[in-house]
């Protein structure tokens, strides 16, 4: 007899939301590993030095890499050339994108917000919807229901990850939003987490990403060629590789509907040359218990919070081999995860409901 796989609704505005509002699990009290006040103050500290040193490397990598692919076109070297161009532009873009958006990145506010605003377009992000969902992704972590950034369901659809090596599955969409955000209109589910004071800038935001592309496209029909197109807007796409391969390391193959980071999210030790295209994201499960940490201070969390969490994955490869397998045995069992053992001086593992039960227990006594 053939197995017959329950699926979940894992839109924001099906059913699954409300079943994580009444099972406690919505905008809930997440365990925190335990960090010395005056430590995690210091941990907490922004600077604007480590940010600018990077961006300006960031930038500087672009133009020489821009040069280098410019020069080769036309010939088989530009291939080479203009994926590494590509990996520097879609890369560090997400991940500046993500800190600057979480404002940790600088010291001063008004550089977080230039470098969001140029990095949530060169990945192809209205600026705007993305902060909200991303402080939702925060607030609700691989809630079924609630979490807009959950990258793939049970059972996985390979479909969606294959199509997302050149983002062909989310850059389409996100071109489309841009459309639909230009004539003052909002998707059903972006109305669950973006405030309405917020939608002027939304609409606004995306009529200059859209003046841009007609600019990108203006100059692609008077070169007669696509590499101005090459250069911004196409490096989104075939550049995506190693941002997909960053971000299924962060989540999948664990759990779901928890709140312990130390079950649905993945810390994973990676290259100097990894972690500068990443901005040390692969500390992932220190960024999700404490995201006011700059990303420049996450090494040092890490040491502190050893002791309270499992092993780190030893390389991405190690990482990816776990998450792929996983995801295999999930195409047949949507409830198999990954659970790894924590070490003896780790305070036990909390898996969501008996942990929130727990804290109300200790309120009202």
């Amino acid at each position: 007899m053939a197995i017959v796989v329950q699926k979940r609704d894992y839109s924001l505005t099906g059913p699954e939301n409300q079943r994580a509002q009444e099972r406690g699990l919505a905008s809930a009290e997440w365990y925190a590993s335990p960090i010395p006040r005056a430590k995690m103050k210091e941990l907490m500290k922004r600077k604007d030095g480590p940010a600018i040193r990077d961006t300006i490397v960031w930038f500087g990598a672009l133009a020489v890499f821009g040069y280098l692919a410019y020069l080769s076109w036309g010939t088989w070297w530009a291939v080479p050339a203009f994926l590494l161009y590509g990996i520097f532009y879609a890369t560090p873009g997400d991940s500046r994108w993500h800190e600057c958006g979480h404002g940790t990145a600088f010291k001063t506010p008004w550089m977080n917000e230039a470098v969001y605003q140029i990095a949530s377009f060169m990945v192809l992000r209205s600026a705007t919807p993305w902060r909200w969902s991303h402080a939702r992704h925060h607030t609700d972590t691989i809630i079924v229901g609630r979490d807009p950034e959950i990258l793939t369901e049970r059972p996985p659809i390979w479909r969606i990850i294959m199509l997302q090596i050149f983002h062909l599955y989310g850059g389409p969409i996100e071109v489309k939003r841009f459309v639909l955000h230009t004539f003052g209109r909002l998707e059903e589910h972006e109305k669950v987490y973006i405030a309405p004071s917020e939608y002027r800038k939304v609409f606004r935001e995306a009529r200059v990403y859209m003046l841009i592309l007609a600019a990108v496209l203006a100059a692609c029909l008077y070169a007669g060629s696509i590499l101005p197109a090459m250069f911004i807007f196409l490096p989104s796409f075939y550049g995506n590789i190693v941002v997909l391969l960053f971000g299924m390391c962060q989540h999948l193959g664990l759990y779901e509907d928890v709140l312990d980071h130390r079950l649905n999210t993945r810390t994973v030790y990676m290259n100097p040359v990894f972690r500068f295209l990443y901005w040390n994201m692969n500390y992932h499960t220190e960024h999700h218990m404490f995201p006011m940490v700059p990303y420049h201070a996450l090494p040092k969390l890490h040491e502190e919070m050893k002791s309270d969490c499992p092993a780190a994955r030893t390389s991405l490869w190690a990482a990816l081999k776990e998450v792929i397998d996983a995801l295999i045995k999930q195409k047949q069992d949507p409830s198999y995860v990954v659970i790894k053992p924590l070490p003896s001086t780790a305070r036990p593992y909390m898996y969501g409901i008996e942990h929130n039960l727990e804290i109300r227990s200790e309120k009202t006594s």
